[in-house]
């Protein structure tokens, strides 16, 4: 009875891990990264690297596990910042000592680059699934495309278990001001007159209150300030004062440049089947189940597509998920047909159905019991661990044939109990 209920207790741990287990392709044996993220805007590769790609990579020094760094400072004004730690580092240890030293290499970047904001993520190296958007009639844009996922998909997809960075495919909109150089020169301004203006007159500012504390008693009012101070139309930013001339004309920014609603960048365009088109790719959470993550990512983008424009039409251009689950259920299916084997390969040199029937239980209690193992020491369900246990299901046969082989001899030769019998066997052979 002590047996049964250990093999049971067995099979019901291996059950409830097979269900909380990540299911992956592969197991995930690269060593663990943490990428850091900026933007200076306007800025080429080199003036990136010597003003802020140098600057954190020197606060970088006395990370724990650290082994490397690697940067990348592109034309576009992005650069990218991989520190690599040792294997087995605890990832979100080594993004909390990044994100520490990167407090102190913050003050110290230009102000551009601490107004965009600075990202430190758990990077992963390969993207799980890729979701798109496109118009079938072209008649949206990409960045109209682009601008509908920032504004209404990221952020819910974002918040789902198991997604980890996310990278839009595509540009959004952004409030484009083209300097005329010649013009700047007739007027005597620069580009920094033009920026400290559009700085200083298109900001948010608290106006106060009507009728604050302290307050006469027989004040019955007391309201609060609202002031329209943030610039949203084109129209708008070329009013903006740049000068005042001494016979009293103002010089405008519609004076010196023109203004339009444009994309935020031009440095890649995005289509699918020719026409606009924008997309999302999404990176899987360390130790996330890749399948059930892609199945939330699509029942909530089921939900969102409820709300979206009828020309607007979503598609999954890369998904990377068909194939892990092609390839566990191909294993799952030579598991299978090796448990059958055996007990048929047992059945025919035993030529006794009580023989086959007890190494034959062993099976699937083993087997169980080694999800429970693979749940307590941090692997995940993929394509190795499984082909592990089919390689394991021959040697574990094997003992137990020799096993109940030598008690039905001990029980024929000597006439001993089932009991003694076991016992002696086990005696004789370890």
């Amino acid at each position: 009875i002590f047996a049964w209920v250990i093999a049971i207790v067995l099979m019901l741990a291996g059950v409830l891990a097979i269900r909380t287990l990540p299911v992956s392709q592969f197991p995930a044996i690269a060593a663990p990264q943490v990428e850091i993220q900026a933007t200076y805007p306007g800025a080429d590769a080199q003036t990136l690297e010597n003003t802020t790609t140098q600057i954190i990579e020197q606060q970088m020094k006395g990370i724990d596990n650290l082994r490397y760094m690697a940067s990348t400072s592109s034309s576009s004004g992005a650069v990218s910042i991989t520190l690599t730690f040792e294997q087995g580092t605890n990832p979100d240890i080594a993004q909390v000592q990044v994100q520490n030293k990167l407090q102190a290499a913050t003050p110290l970047l230009p102000q551009e680059v601490q107004q965009q904001g600075i990202r430190v993520v758990k990077s992963a190296r390969n993207f799980l699934v890729v979701i798109g958007l496109y118009s079938p009639d072209g008649h949206y844009s990409s960045g109209d495309l682009a601008d509908y996922i920032v504004s209404r998909l990221q952020d819910p997809i974002s918040r789902l278990n198991g997604v980890g960075d996310t990278q839009i495919f595509g540009s959004q909109y952004a409030m484009r001001i083209w300097l005329d150089p010649l013009k700047l020169n007739n007027f005597k301004l620069s580009v920094a007159d033009v920026e400290s203006a559009v700085r200083a007159q298109n900001a948010q500012v608290s106006a106060g209150q009507i009728g604050g504390l302290p307050a006469p008693r027989e004040q019955m009012l007391n309201a609060s300030v609202a002031v329209s101070s943030r610039l949203n139309t084109p129209d708008q930013f070329r009013q903006i004062r740049l000068k005042s001339n001494p016979d009293g004309s103002v010089v405008r920014l519609g004076d010196v440049a023109r203004v339009e609603m444009g994309s935020e960048t031009y440095a890649y365009t995005v289509k699918f089947n020719g026409v606009p088109a924008a997309g999302m790719a999404i990176k899987l959470a360390p130790g996330a189940n890749a399948l059930e993550t892609v199945n939330r990512i699509k029942a909530r983008m089921v939900e969102l597509s409820r709300t979206m424009p009828n020309r607007i039409k979503v598609i999954y251009p890369y998904d990377s998920t068909p194939f892990v689950h092609l390839s566990i259920v191909q294993v799952m299916h030579t598991l299978v047909i090796a448990v059958v084997l055996v007990f048929v390969v047992m059945f025919i040199f035993l030529q006794n159905w009580r023989a086959t029937i007890i190494p034959a239980i062993a099976v699937p209690v083993v087997l169980l019991g080694t999800f429970a193992v693979l749940y307590f020491a941090g692997f995940s369900i993929n394509t190795l661990t499984l082909f592990g246990m089919v390689l394991a299901i021959g040697l574990l046969v094997d003992d137990a044939i020799v096993v109940v082989e030598n008690v039905e001899r001990l029980i024929e030769t000597e006439n001993l109990s089932p009991r003694e019998a076991a016992r002696k066997s086990m005696d004789e052979i370890t």
